[in-house]
């Protein structure tokens, strides 16, 4: 008997039953708008795994009419890519043929550019996916002709659905009732970190290990440490995160760390982190933001458990750096202009260089000349107040000697 992964069994067969992309796939989704429209073009999805980049492909090309080949590129070869376009030409492939590459970063510079003749006459269109950055792993002539799509991870609520459809398979396959609560199956989409095809899988081996219902006991026992906390509390967390961070506390940070990862929440981990770079630290130390960059990318590279260790490399970084949050008070004051309608007109002689007047700073000594850059109704108006830290002290400190310098006579 062929023991198909659940999640392959239950793969959505539209739109309407993609869950979590809502951007892409919803009412008013863009490559739902496309596709229904009839516009099929050459595509790159890029995204963690198991959010639908396969499942969107597979829709699309039926919707389309066209015949559908998937090869993976960490087992296809050029010869493979070769056989899928060698059926371009004949009957089979009449309505056109949409190539899904999945994993398109392990092909080589050769292997990719062997698609791009076949992309330009279109006699193939290609759906490439990725896990990385496409910037870094597709070949450019590639990105330039295609679209790029990303996906997102699922959050746990989005989830559910797609999870009590399992429970409901496995109740129908095998004559059972078993039950969930939606609580539960949110723990075990956070569990998953916004990865349905893992989140599915589990609620399978959940199904199974369970008497009567899927409860917190059995959950405890699959994946013991995993925490069963609703979403406020989620959300509880990662404020006291964030303020322990800007309060420059490490151990409490280490505490609020723990817990979250306990909680199985990777990606929420990253994405606090990366903004806590940024709002709370800022300019004191610019590098804390690449720093943390770096950190989450290699904890979701690397995922759970392993992933904790450069999580807290980056939570106890934050705690430990100077702080400010000049740059965000900044965006806060022109964004409140904005909403008064202020600064509508800009000035003419920075809009293009057909507009006389605009003095270019690198002709001039220092690289600096004073010039009106605000608009007029806005001119003066200072936004940005470095804070009292080594970085911003050093900044303010030789703009305000260059400026100085490069007063015109009389000031």
């Amino acid at each position: 008997m062929k023991n198909n992964p659940l999640a392959d069994v239950l793969r959505p067969q539209s739109f309407d039953e993609i869950v979590g992309q809502e951007h892409l796939f919803g009412p008013r989704g863009v490559l739902r708008r496309m596709t229904e429209s009839g516009r099929v073009t050459n595509m790159i999805f890029y995204g963690p795994p198991g959010i639908g980049k396969t499942t969107a492909a597979e829709i699309i090309a039926k919707q389309s009419g066209m015949t559908f080949h998937r090869l993976n590129a960490t087992t296809a070869s050029l010869s493979d890519v070769k056989q899928v376009l060698a059926e371009t030409g004949n009957l089979f492939g009449s309505r056109g043929v949409l190539l899904y590459l999945d994993e398109i970063q392990y092909f080589n510079r050769k292997q990719q550019q062997s698609l791009l003749e076949y992309m330009e006459d279109g006699r193939i269109t290609l759906i490439a996916s990725t896990t990385e950055n496409p910037h870094f792993y597709v070949y450019p002539a590639i990105i330039s002709r295609s679209g790029l799509f990303e996906f997102k991870p699922v959050p746990p609520a989005a989830c559910v659905g797609a999870l009590r459809r399992a429970l409901t398979y496995l109740n129908e396959q095998h004559g059972t009732q078993k039950t969930a609560t939606d609580e539960l199956l949110q723990t075990v989409s956070r569990a998953a970190g916004g990865d349905v095809r893992r989140a599915i899988g589990l609620v399978e081996n959940l199904y199974f290990a369970a008497e009567d219902a899927l409860t917190e006991q059995v959950l405890d026992d699959y994946m013991p440490g995993v925490s069963h906390f609703d979403e406020d509390t989620h959300y509880d967390l990662l404020s006291c995160l964030q303020k322990s961070i800007r309060g420059s506390d490490p151990d409490a940070t280490a505490f609020y760390v723990a817990k979250l990862v306990a909680a199985g929440e990777l990606l929420s981990l990253c994405r606090r982190l990366q903004v806590i770079a940024s709002e709370d630290i800022g300019l004191a130390y610019p590098q804390a933001a690449v720093v943390t960059r770096a950190c989450c990318e290699s904890a979701k590279e690397l995922g759970f458990p392993e992933g904790q260790i450069p999580l807290i490399h980056a939570a106890i970084l934050l705690a430990t750096s100077p702080k400010s949050n000049s740059a965000y008070n900044a965006l806060h004051a022109a964004q409140q202009d904005l909403e008064a309608g202020r600064g509508r007109e800009v000035p003419r002689h920075l809009q293009s260089p057909l507009f006389k007047g605009y003095k270019y700073p690198h002709d001039y000594p220092n690289h600096y000349v004073a010039q009106q850059y605000l608009p007029d109704d806005l001119r003066g108006r200072v936004y940005y107040t470095p804070a009292p830290n080594k970085q911003e002290s050093a900044a303010a400190e030789y703009w305000a000697r260059i400026k100085g310098e490069n007063k015109p006579k009389g000031e």
